[in-house]
């Protein structure tokens, strides 16, 4: 994940369908590079003038015609005012219910970037069947929490990852209606962060 050098840090999302297992592809640092550089505002020039390098260089990099080492990619996403962090991947067990689609549980807590997890949503009619097209507000500490309990109860670990934020779940864990067996199943979790 990278997160820009500023008081305000900023992460930028890989598409997971270009990765590998092992979570690198050729074109996963082009396309990271370019998000970075157009993140930043700078053009191909402005970008290898501070980086020290030609534009040619990058151009190769963006486009996948070359592959910068990792210090070399830390050294620019750095010149852009990013930089480079590892996080641990987070796994989810399947947890059948006696009544309804079985839950998915993750092993930990994850952070969305501050834009998501305070966004507006309009959640997928897969997820809110009931009241489909409903917007949530997530800045809205209530409707928050309403958009949780839909996203627990019917999400798989993509809706989990893309609309719940690990801290802001914490934080409204007590206030949120669930099933009794859900509620177990994420307990575990919860506690290991709960004092």
């Amino acid at each position: 994940m990278l997160q820009r050098t500023t008081t305000r840090r900023r992460a930028i999302h890989i598409d997971p369908s270009l990765t590998y297992p092992i979570g690198y592809t050729r074109r996963m640092g082009a396309h990271l590079l370019e998000r970075v550089r157009h993140e930043a505002g700078l053009s191909q020039e402005e970008f290898a003038a501070r980086a020290g390098t030609s534009r040619t260089t990058i151009s190769a990099y963006e486009h996948g015609r070359k592959s910068p080492t990792l210090a070399t990619a830390s050294r620019l996403l750095a010149t852009a005012g990013f930089e480079l962090t590892a996080e641990a991947r987070v796994s989810f067990t399947e947890v059948p219910v006696r009544h309804g689609r079985p839950t998915f549980v993750a092993d930990r807590l994850w952070r969305l970037a501050l834009e998501e997890a305070f966004a507006e949503v309009t959640l997928p009619l897969g997820l809110n069947w009931s009241t489909p097209g409903a917007v949530f507000d997530l800045a809205d500490r209530r409707r928050r929490a309403r958009c949780y309990e839909i996203v627990l109860r019917e999400g798989a670990p993509a809706d989990l990852l893309r609309f719940v934020d690990g801290a802001l779940l914490v934080d409204a864990w007590a206030d949120l209606v669930l099933p009794r067996e859900l509620r177990a199943a994420w307990q575990p979790v919860i506690d290991t962060v709960l004092p």
